[in-house]
């Protein structure tokens, strides 16, 4: 089995967490069954943006090891002040296969020592506050998503649906990533830059 994990918080953008947990889980039910997707939380019940009330499937006290990790965007400042999640996002990071982030989820894996010095992007309207919170990254402008070795970051929302099927290409098959957008009725972006 494959655990992947996408964690979300209060205020977090929906489309963040809830386009990926549609790519991923659209996959596993066009083959990739071996595949587990959960949405996890420091609590059990997220309130998102603009109200949404998600309930979290695991919490960070009860969630399985993870092959993946995808930490998602959003009004994240207060995530930066909690030691828990940025100790569970660097432990748990440190043993996955992969670790990606969606918009400003970014900052947490800077926040938490994920990435240090590596090729990153985030929002376009982000850029300026992460290239000068975290001067050691090497923040790509106009790009929908950037790889670099185990870490791959992307821009907001939609940008964050795009990375994901290319992490499904990844992890599976382009075949599966392009049957994938094809059943959510989606066009993919496959190329990075914008």
């Amino acid at each position: 089995m494959m655990n992947i994990g996408i964690y979300f918080y209060d205020n977090a953008e929906v489309l963040d967490f809830a386009g990926p947990f549609e790519v991923f889980s659209t996959a596993k039910r066009l083959g990739a069954d071996h595949w587990n997707v959960s949405l996890i939380a420091q609590e059990s019940t997220v309130i998102a943006r603009g109200g949404f009330t998600v309930q979290a499937d695991f919490t960070l006290a009860n969630a399985p090891a993870l092959d993946v990790l995808v930490v998602v965007g959003g009004v994240h400042t207060e995530e930066l002040k909690k030691p828990p999640v940025l100790d569970w996002i660097a432990r748990t990071s440190s043993k996955t296969q992969l670790t990606a982030s969606v918009c400003t989820g970014v900052f947490l894996l800077a926040e938490a020592g994920v990435v240090t010095h590596q090729q990153v992007t985030t929002h376009w309207e982000d850029i300026p506050d992460l290239k000068s919170t975290y001067p050691a990254l090497n923040v790509l402008e106009k790009q929908r998503w950037v790889e670099d070795g185990a870490i791959v970051t992307s821009g907001g929302i939609s940008s964050g649906i795009d990375m994901s099927l290319f992490l499904v290409s990844k992890l599976a098959s382009r075949e599966l990533a392009e049957k994938t957008a094809t059943q959510m009725e989606y066009r993919w972006k496959n190329s990075a830059a914008l």
